[in-house]
């Protein structure tokens, strides 16, 4: 897949997916196993809100080609925002989206990993919790 053929919606849509498998496979190892108890975990991951503030402790990490990709998510045109999320919650998580979009498209696996390691999992290990 060529990068310069890919929307920065299609991008976003593509990420959405990226960090939903990331997440899942996150829960699925720390020892969850229903479905329900997986689901209701996983939303407090995946939710704008949530993004948002992952994207708050990837900002400083992020490499300038990286937030370029950040910068143009969130810079979308939103014109329908959840009901439980801020416009910039939105805008912040659709740009998260984008970021791990164009990772996945080229091929930076490693770079996910560490991301959704930043974005998630450091902060669990700093203060004893679950992300969640």
């Amino acid at each position: 897949m060529n990068l310069q053929d890919v929307s920065t919606q299609a991008l976003a849509y593509l990420g959405d997916c990226v960090i939903e498998l990331c997440v899942r496979g996150h829960l699925v190892e720390s020892g969850l196993s229903t479905s329900a108890h997986l689901n209701a975990e996983a939303l407090n991951y995946v939710r704008a809100g949530a993004q948002a503030q992952a994207m708050k402790r990837l900002l400083p990490h992020l490499n300038e080609e990286e937030d370029a990709y950040f910068r143009r998510g969130r810079n979308i045109g939103h014109t329908n925002v959840p009901k439980r999320a801020t416009v910039s919650e939105y805008r912040s998580a659709t740009g998260m989206e984008v970021l791990f979009g164009y990772l996945h498209v080229t091929g930076q696996t490693a770079r996910i990993d560490e991301l959704f390691a930043l974005a998630y999992l450091q902060e669990a290990s700093e203060d004893g919790t679950d992300a969640s």
